[in-house]
């Protein structure tokens, strides 16, 4: 099973390789273009800014604060409990 994504893939492997290319051809853009400059460090809004810049591509969530929690493969990522409340 595979994420919703904007790519139309529902193999878990491909989708994991057009999301590593995706999101280090993008990762290397933020320093270039120096975007990163732009944002206010340590800030959970400039990670927002950050997720949404990697994964927009891929993802229509990206950026957002989830509303349920997600995992991929046998790792979980941390319970979206965790951001609603730091918002």
């Amino acid at each position: 099973m595979t994420l919703e994504n904007k790519l139309g893939l529902t193999n878990f492997a491909e989708l994991a390789r057009e999301e590593e290319k995706l999101s280090k051809k993008k990762a290397l853009a933020l320093f270039e273009n120096g975007i990163l400059n732009q944002l206010e460090a340590g800030t959970f809004s400039a990670l927002k800014e950050i997720h949404k810049y990697l994964f927009d591509e891929i993802y229509d969530f990206a950026g957002e604060i989830r509303s349920v929690s997600i995992a991929k493969g046998n790792f979980s990522f941390r319970s979206f409990h965790v951001f609603v409340s730091r918002t």
